[in-house]
């Protein structure tokens, strides 16, 4: 049984603000039927599937959860902009911390993806992009979280549970990282090969990214100052 439909089926209806016995009176089917299938207890044929899609007006795929795009279109590198593309002048407004800290970030993951590219360790880039993903999903969130009036079926995870199950997705993706890199994986993830091995020092990072190196530097040194400042032993 596929265990997205009955989910993204549910979140469809409320999402239109419709009740469940107006949706299954729509779909030619009884209440208890689609609260079966909104619930997950009944497994639907293709007919229902395409009336459904048709009648939210999305594709089959993203009733499936095989695409987060209610077109179906599948995303690929050509279609994501660049950061910048709307602002060809490089100027991001808002507050000055915000400007500091995004150039900070954005510069410093330029460094991260090109060195897990030049790895070539698939499983590695799998988990330190899962990772890191998360953490912007988080952080988009709860900024979305600012306005209790904005309609939460634009996630498909409860907002109780969000936060929570997303950190330890991310510590899974960070712990199963870690074991790649060490090589005590269990034989559940590929161990990294010689040559996906990356060599580096400060001195050759600097050579390396001379126009970003600077801002992950200043990075290490403040995430380590935070962590510094959070775990040092107040006094008496």
């Amino acid at each position: 049984m596929n265990e997205a439909f009955p989910r993204i089926l549910t979140l469809l209806r409320k999402e239109k603000g419709i009740s469940q016995k107006k949706a299954a009176e729509d779909l030619n089917i009884s209440q208890a039927l689609l609260s079966h299938y909104e619930k997950g207890i009944r497994e639907c044929g293709l007919d229902f599937l395409v009336r459904s899609a048709e009648y939210y007006q999305v594709s089959c795929d993203y009733l499936l959860g095989r695409t987060p795009d209610r077109t179906g279109a599948v995303l690929t590198v050509e279609d994501l902009p660049d950061a910048d593309f709307q602002n060809t002048d490089k100027v991001f407004k808002g507050s000055v911390l915000a400007v500091l800290n995004k150039k900070l970030v954005t510069n410093s993951l330029t460094i991260v993806f090109d060195l897990l590219q030049r790895s070539g360790s698939k499983s590695l880039t799998t988990e330190l992009s899962s990772f890191l993903m998360l953490a912007v999903y988080l952080s988009f969130r709860t900024l979305y979280n600012t306005d209790p009036k904005n309609l939460q079926s634009a996630f498909g995870i409860p907002r109780g549970l969000a936060s929570g199950l997303t950190c330890g997705e991310m510590l899974r993706s960070l712990a199963v990282a870690e074991a790649i890199v060490s090589g005590e994986t269990g034989g559940r993830s590929p161990r990294l090969e010689p040559d996906e091995r990356l060599s580096m020092s400060p001195e050759t990072l600097k050579e390396q990214y001379p126009y970003f190196y600077q801002s992950l530097s200043n990075l290490v040194q403040r995430a380590e100052a935070l962590m510094a400042e959070k775990n040092t032993p107040t006094a008496k």
